[in-house]
């Protein structure tokens, strides 16, 4: 398919998609959740939490008292005592909302990205200091809690951070999307990150449908499909590549023909 008919095509999925009336409970995403709240620590928990099948996301999301992020520690072991999701046990459920909890009390995530964003002019630098910070306020460790909220970005012998050799980051990069930008259907809360600089959410569904309209030529599912794919999006809309996200990410979950 030519690139004039593929923008075409998206141009017109974002139309009707970017829209409020795309989340609901009959198409259930983590957004319809987050956007109910103006938390950024909240919405992290929402984009963190969303992997697996849409409708049980969004039902695990719907269970869990958002409110107890504001509470003491004591009342958060009980509260969540059984609490779990999948490949997280109820004290990662608890690690995460103490260590929430203490960040909150603390800085804002908007903050703490800004100011390694700014200093490095480096989107995925800033992405990385956010998650060394959890780790460091945590003070915990297990497999469901690192799953969670992922490693650290793997690094060259100079420290430069690698593209083939790290995940995607798909839920981070959502919550990027849904924190940086502002339409009918992002939230738009963050100030100070500019949406040119946003790498696409890169799950089965957009790798896919990347793929089939010849978006991308790599069959690796890694960060540097995630940025390639970004790239080739931003011969669309060079201000704002990752408006695409959710109409790419539409067409692979309703099999729609293209």
């Amino acid at each position: 398919m030519k690139m004039n008919k593929i923008k075409k095509l998206l141009d017109e999925q974002v139309c009707s998609r970017n829209s409020k009336c795309e989340l609901s409970y009959d198409k259930p995403d983590p957004l319809l959740v987050a956007s109910r709240y103006k938390d950024e620590y909240i919405i992290l928990l929402c984009a963190l939490f969303a992997y697996g099948k849409a409708s049980l996301i969004v039902k695990f999301l719907d269970s869990l008292n958002f409110e107890l992020l504001d509470e003491k520690e004591e009342i958060i072991e009980k509260e969540l005592d059984r609490f779990y999701y999948r490949f997280q046990n109820s004290e990662d459920v608890k690690s995460i909302f103490k260590t929430f909890r203490r960040m909150k009390q603390e800085n804002s995530l908007n903050d703490i990205f800004l100011k390694t964003y700014k200093k490095e002019n480096n989107l995925l630098e800033a992405l990385d200091s956010v998650i060394l910070k959890i780790y460091n306020l945590a003070n915990y460790n297990s497999q469901g809690f690192t799953f969670l909220v992922s490693s650290p970005l793997k690094r060259d012998k100079q420290g430069v951070i690698k593209e083939i050799g790290n995940a995607p980051y798909k839920r981070w990069m959502m919550y990027l999307r849904w924190m940086v930008r502002d339409d009918n259907l992002d939230l738009g809360l963050w100030q100070g990150v500019d949406k040119k600089d946003l790498i696409l959410p890169l799950d089965t569904h957009t790798f896919k449908v990347s793929q089939k309209l010849g978006l991308l030529d790599r069959k690796t599912y890694d960060l540097k499909s995630a940025l390639l794919v970004t790239e080739k999006l931003k011969e669309f809309d060079k201000q704002d590549p990752i408006k695409y996200d959710f109409a790419l990410y539409r067409i692979g979950q309703e099999k729609i023909k293209i």
